[in-house]
């Protein structure tokens, strides 16, 4: 079966995630779509110079919104990064104000294709603006994932295999709410070698900043970050793709508070195909409905501005 993917917004996010699919193999078809003609067209024409040299081999439209009809999965990227140069303390809602602006537009474009696979949104602040795709279109919103602290989780277990010595992988547990300032670890989920993880033996606080400002830190190195996010919607790529059934936390409407927002679900070829029942803790709880409910503040905000 013919897997193809559609990518709209081709940055340094966009090309990273064009690249990982194209490299790993894991794409036959990759429509990419951009304002910029000229980068769009530049992008793919150096992947197509890179074919020979390849052991896949894939085909790629630039530009045509028709072609996302059959594509299992359309991934959102656009955005403006350079934005955060007006945040000095980093805020991922900064970017709101040029985002919010395009979602409305390319949500149209979207189902005027005719699309009917598993949109995928990365486009920060990816719990607003995933809740606005899937106001926008109407899709039903199990089709409807943001990549949420997906990368978050995996900051998070970077920090803590760091200062345990041990392979990031072999770290089990969450950062939930918001893929932004106030999301939270939940500790009650945090394993390494079956055992919890405690402030006898580490500095919970600072490893939960550490993972809560990782992509700020990259930022403030190169001015974007490209890698871990694209690592990240791969990962949500194939798990769609695969029909994997795979847990992972990723911003999915959660019902007792009518917003997107991560916590882990079931993904599979449908997109949100199971439930998670985490057991947090009294102060975890609290903290998933301040985060959840500070997303829904401005998501009901800007859906009234767009409709004024």
């Amino acid at each position: 079966m013919t897997r193809k993917i559609g990518i709209i917004g081709i940055g340094h996010v966009g090309a990273a995630i064009a690249h990982g699919l194209v490299a790993q193999g894991l794409v036959d078809e990759l429509v990419l779509i951009d304002q910029n003609e000229a980068k769009v067209n530049a992008e793919a024409l150096d992947f197509e110079d890179a074919l020979a040299n390849l052991p896949h081999h894939v085909n790629f439209t630039v530009n045509d919104w028709a072609a996302l009809a059959d594509a299992d999965v359309v991934i959102s990227t656009l955005g403006k990064i350079r934005l955060q140069k007006t945040a000095p303390k980093g805020d991922r809602f900064i970017e709101l104000q040029f985002t919010k602006h395009q979602i409305k537009d390319v949500a149209a474009h979207i189902v005027a294709s005719q699309f009917k696979g598993i949109l995928l949104v990365v486009t920060n602040p990816v719990d607003v603006i995933t809740s606005l795709y899937q106001h926008f279109t109407g899709f039903a919103k199990e089709r409807v994932i943001g990549t949420g602290t997906l990368l978050d989780t995996a900051r998070l277990k970077r920090t803590v295999g760091q200062a345990l010595r041990v392979d990031p992988r072999s770290v089990v547990g969450y950062n939930l709410g918001e893929h932004g300032n106030s999301q939270f670890t939940a500790w009650s989920t945090v394993r390494v070698k079956g055992q919890p993880v405690t402030n006898e033996e580490l500095d919970l606080a600072a490893l939960e900043e550490e993972a809560r400002r990782g992509g700020f830190t990259v930022y403030n190195g190169k001015e974007f970050t490209s890698y871990g996010i694209a690592s990240a919607a791969i990962v949500l790529i194939q798990a769609v793709l695969t029909d994997s059934y795979t847990e992972l936390p990723v911003s999915n409407y959660l019902s007792d508070y009518g917003i997107y927002a991560s916590y882990p679900v079931i993904v599979g070829r449908a997109g949100v195909v199971g439930t998670v029942q985490l057991n947090l803790t009294a102060n975890e709880e609290t903290q998933l409905k301040e985060s959840a409910t500070y997303i829904k503040q401005r998501f009901d905000d800007v859906v009234a501005e767009l409709n004024s």
